[in-house]
């Protein structure tokens, strides 16, 4: 594997990933988020969902070797490998602009919804909808009834595999916050890298 493609800082890209093949997502600098979604190529209206994955394997977080449901609850990614200390989010929807306005910025603030209809968008489709993302390395842990927003767990080059269980376009956004400390104690967003590949 040395086909590494960029996600650039505060924006984001998608993939065709077909039935069998894998996705590896690397956290190069080791703090950044990658809100990760994956869509049937054959039905767009079929996706990866936080919700139907919870109830599917009684967890919060999934860890290697879990199965990956969609909105149908049928099997549309394995988490294959995890190199970090596998804290992820399954709880939070992808940042949006009345996400940052409600934070006080007044102008546009790139987002993970838009890098996410933008990138699909650059292989020639439209997502009917922004579902809940796969937060890679995002630690927002639920204690009680409070969420707290803390710095990510991982560390430079950590990465995840998630391998394809059907045709399927992956859509990342490298999570433009930098407002509340998610991407780091530095609040700076950074490129992350991924690579899609047949093992």
């Amino acid at each position: 594997m040395s086909n590494l493609q960029t996600i650039p800082a505060r924006k984001g890209m998608a993939a065709r990933v077909a039935k069998g093949q894998c996705i590896k997502i690397v956290n190069t600098h080791g703090a950044q988020i990658v809100d990760t979604w994956a869509f049937s190529t054959h039905d767009l209206t079929e996706f990866l969902s936080m919700e139907h994955m919870r109830a599917y394997l009684d967890k919060v977080i999934p860890g290697e070797g879990d199965v990956l449901v969609s909105n149908r609850r049928r099997p549309i990614l394995t988490f294959a490998k995890d190199t970090s200390p596998g804290v992820h989010d399954t709880l939070i929807a992808a940042c949006d602009i009345y996400r940052y306005i409600g934070l006080g910025i007044t102008e546009y603030h790139d987002n993970c919804q838009d890098n996410m209809y933008a990138a699909m968008s650059t292989l020639g489709y439209k997502a009917p909808e922004c579902p809940s993302p796969l937060n890679l390395w995002m630690n927002t842990p639920a204690t009680g009834n409070t969420i707290e927003w803390l710095p990510p767990k991982s560390s430079p080059g950590d990465y995840v595999i998630l391998k394809a269980e059907m045709d399927c376009i992956v859509a990342m956004s490298a999570c433009p916050q930098d407002i509340v400390p998610i991407n780091g104690e530095q609040c700076t967003p950074t490129e992350a890298h991924f690579e899609v590949y047949t093992p």
